[in-house]
């Protein structure tokens, strides 16, 4: 048999060609979009959170629940939790999978993270209701 000398289709597409195939795992730009919507979601949300922080300045439990009993703060807070958590776990996956090279430490270490940031999350969240219908 003869070997077949042709060129391969790798070869004959461009880099953005290849580039559009978006890699081996299929999924790199909608996570590098939701980063970005997520920082961007954060501007305002951070903005939120640090006017609020100011407004109830030794506040104390009462007033702080008073505050959180209005719907659209502990909406807002919520908000502010979910896309934080979100953005974090989005961030620190992409660095452990950058330099993390051996694939057992990896996976296990993307299950630690990802378990110890829903379990901050879920904590903030409850912290938030609590305070919000107390």
């Amino acid at each position: 048999m003869s070997k077949d000398t042709s060129p391969s289709v790798h070869i004959m597409r461009s880099p953005l060609g290849r580039a559009r195939g978006l890699g081996a795992a299929k999924h790199g730009a909608a996570h590098w979009w939701a980063e970005r919507v997520t920082s961007v979601a954060l501007l305002p949300l951070s903005l939120y959170f640090v006017v609020s922080v100011l407004i109830l300045k030794g506040a104390d439990h009462a007033a702080m629940a008073a505050y959180m009993a209005e719907p659209w703060n502990a909406v807002l807070f919520l908000l502010l939790i979910g896309t934080m958590f979100s953005h974090i776990l989005m961030g620190l996956q992409v660095v452990i999978e950058d330099y993390v090279r051996e694939e057992g430490k990896r996976l296990a270490l993307l299950l630690v993270v990802k378990g110890g940031v829903w379990f901050l999350a879920l904590a903030a969240a409850v912290s938030v209701l609590k305070l919000a219908f107390s």
